[in-house]
């Protein structure tokens, strides 16, 4: 049996489907009673080409594509045809479909730490593959593996095939797992939210791997996601899904240019678009452009680029860090790590703050020290007027009256035995012994303030969406109606519209109660719709601070200049010239 086909190869374009699903149907059996996930899906694929599922949780877009290789639930009923190559899938014993599985048809995961096993190497995963399907020897696939590796432009091909998966960066993992999934060069690679859970710059570089082995392999792909940037940096044509319903089917500019369906139109607004949520649109293409034309040095170093200076304009100062140093201590023979490096910044009253920055950079670890759940290491630290640059203990439950938190995932924020009511209503029982009728009217009046049914107070967390249990997480960190709260992360595990719905609403309660906020993120085009000056945070140290105009504008530091040139717009045109434009900027930066 022969060896993969080399990557240089590229198959000659076919017109047959590779993959052709007709009148799809899902059903899972609750309660005796089916349930429809998917109703008549039909689409297909042919080499070469991208075809992008998009919907919100629930839509049906993973279970129809998990479908494909039987790997759904034993609840579950599927019905209609699924051809692969003119064969039919679909009633397939689970031994026949093992044929398939990995050598014909593979997949790329949302999160690779649960897909690849964490006992064993990643070279040892994809020796693996290529034994059990081609039957070379050992050696033979350690070659292929590591060329695999190189392929997926892994910085140090040989180090990552000797590294366990928790040794690999967020990005070095997926490309490990795409190294995997195309080791047989499949027909057909099924990519399930591949860039959710990763760093702007780190999913432009996956989308452009993809994109790239899509060319090269000759492979159809069929990527599911709910993120319209990434549809159309990626995809040639899309489906819509909703509600297990395909709304709207057509080509990725035909759709984008003139969405036919309702619920196409609402995902597409729903889109936070970077440079278009202030005052003044800024054209990001025209600023990338001046970035690639401009022959002046740009900032490079430990000192952030200062923009004109707007902070004597503002109010007093809320939450101040003064030359913040902040450290992990070691451990045994494993040295101290320094989280934060001589960090200076403040937040004003009124203002919002977004500090950017990618995994590792140090954004969470400056959120939480900023309300005493982590020390500093030296510096200065002031807190709604409290000195936490040696926390106590009645420091910090002093600070916690007057600061609030919001966490990324609301799921684990909450108890899940305590009703809605009990959660919002136990900081003020806690701090202000507030009891019976005056405490039950304080939690209907901050479900009303974050647009929630007075009657949810007495629900569990299970029984409320994802949406609105970031809302009760709002509701409980203004409970106290605080000078300052520190949002982390707070919308990056929800739904494109969902995720527009709630900072719509931190912008209204921002008006409203005047509080200061410093909004950690990753994503750019999250905290344009919010901020009033922007942070960005590299490796510890600040890159640049200015206002929003300043920042997206006029970009000093080449950090900041890759972040927002990563940053996909949902526009195929636009996103085309962007793509180029940041190459650009990305060879000048390698050649410095």
């Amino acid at each position: 049996m022969s060896t993969p086909a080399s990557a240089a190869t590229t198959p000659a374009a076919t017109s047959t489907p590779v993959v052709k699903v007709s009148g799809l149907d899902v059903d899972f059996a609750v309660d005796d009673v089916w349930t429809p996930a998917v109703k008549k899906l039909s689409y297909e694929i042919r080499s070469g080409e991208v075809l992008a599922l998009v919907g919100e949780s629930g839509s049906g877009k993973s279970v129809s594509s998990m479908s494909i290789l039987g790997l759904l639930p034993r609840n579950a009923r599927v019905d209609g045809s699924i051809e692969f190559n003119g064969k039919e899938l679909l009633g397939l014993r689970s031994a026949q479909l093992r044929e398939y599985r990995g050598k014909e048809i593979a997949v790329i995961f949302q999160e690779p730490m649960t897909a690849l096993n964490p006992v064993f190497t990643v070279g040892s995963q994809i020796v693996e593959t290529l034994r059990i399907h081609y039957g070379i020897s050992p050696s033979e696939a350690k070659d292929r593996a590591i060329e695999l590796l190189t392929l997926v432009e892994m910085p140090d091909p040989q180090k990552a095939f000797d590294s366990y998966p928790h040794q690999l960066s967020g990005g070095q993992r997926q490309r490990a797992m795409i190294a995997q999934s195309i080791s047989c060069d499949p027909k057909l690679l099924i990519a399930d939210e591949p860039t959710t859970a990763l760093d702007v710059t780190v999913q432009a570089e996956i989308l452009d791997l993809i994109r790239d082995l899509a060319g090269k392999l000759g492979s159809a792909v069929l990527l599911i996601t709910h993120d319209m940037g990434v549809v159309a940096d990626l995809a040639d044509r899309i489906v819509v899904m909703q509600q297990g319903v395909a709304v709207e089917t057509g080509s990725v500019r035909d759709v984008f240019a003139g969405p036919k369906h309702e619920y196409t139109r609402t995902l597409l607004d729903a889109v936070p678009r970077l440079g278009q949520a202030g005052d003044t649109v800024i054209d990001l293409t025209e600023t990338l452009e001046s970035v690639v034309e401009s022959d002046a040095p740009v900032h490079v170093g430990a000192e952030p680029a200062l923009h004109t200076d707007v902070v004597a304009t503002l109010g007093p100062a809320v939450l101040e860090f003064s030359n913040v140093v902040i450290e992990y201590p070691g451990r045994g023979r494993v040295k101290a790590f320094r989280a934060i490096d001589g960090v200076d910044l403040s937040v004003h009253e009124g203002e919002v703050v977004g500090l950017v920055g990618e995994s590792g950079s140090g954004k969470s670890t400056l959120g939480r020290a900023a309300i005493g759940l982590l020390p500093i290491t030296s510096g200065g630290l002031e807190v709604t007027g409290v000195d936490l640059s040696k926390p106590t203990r009645s420091l910090v439950r002093k600070v916690h009256q007057n600061a609030g938190i919001v966490f990324q995932d609301p799921s684990s924020s909450l108890n899940p035995r305590m009703t809605i009511g009990q959660s919002i209503g136990e900081p003020l029982l806690l701090a202000k012994g507030m009891k019976g009728r005056e405490l039950e009217r304080e939690v209907e009046s901050l479900l009303e303030a974050v647009r929630l049914p007075t009657s949810y107070s007495t629900r569990f967390p299970h029984e409320l969406s994802g949406g609105q249990k970031q809302r009760i997480g709002i509701a409980r960190a203004l409970a106290l109606r605080p000078k300052l709260l520190i949002a982390d992360e707070p919308t990056s595990a929800l739904d494109v519209s969902v995720q527009a719905t709630v900072l719509e609403l931190l912008k209204d309660l921002q008006r409203e109660f005047r509080f200061a906020c410093l909004f950690v993120t990753h994503d750019l085009a999250v905290i344009d719709v919010l901020a009033d000056r922007i942070a960005v945070l590299h490796h510890g140290h600040l890159a640049e601070v200015g206002t929003r105009d300043q920042i997206l504008r006029d970009p000093q530091d080449p950090y900041t200049q890759r972040l927002i040139a990563a940053v996909p717009l949902p526009d195929p045109d636009v996103q085309r010239e962007r793509r180029e434009l940041r190459r650009q900027i990305l060879a000048a930066g390698s050649d410095e």
